[in-house]
């Protein structure tokens, strides 16, 4: 079959119009991050955006910063904290005897 339609696979409207049909882009700037393993980013942003001090590195996930001498540490991952956990921190062992002490004797009293 050598004569098909021209047009098969693709829908109204598409094509490549580009800045005719939705207007002019903002000028752009390219800027270099570099993280802890030596990889090298440049995400493009407009001319007057704020360029922020630390950019995820897309290859390792790294924090990556605009000097190539040195780029950022890692920031430390705190592993996940149980609901006990959180309950140790504020409080102590002494607070923790009081209270189980009252919740005990609220349910002995219930009964």
């Amino acid at each position: 079959m050598a004569g098909g339609n021209a047009i098969r696979g693709s829908r109204v409207g598409a094509g490549p119009m580009g800045e005719a049909e939705r207007g002019e882009s903002a000028p752009r700037r390219r800027i270099a991050f570099f993280c802890a393993n030596a990889h090298e980013t440049q995400p493009s942003f407009a001319d007057d955006a704020a360029i922020p001090e630390t950019w995820d590195c897309p290859r390792c996930g790294f924090p990556a910063g605009q000097d190539k001498a040195n780029p950022p540490a890692q920031s430390k991952v705190e592993p996940y904290k149980t609901h006990l956990a959180y309950v140790r921190e504020r409080r102590n062992a002494e607070d923790g005897e009081a209270i189980l002490a009252e919740a005990l004797a609220k349910l002995r009293a219930s009964k």
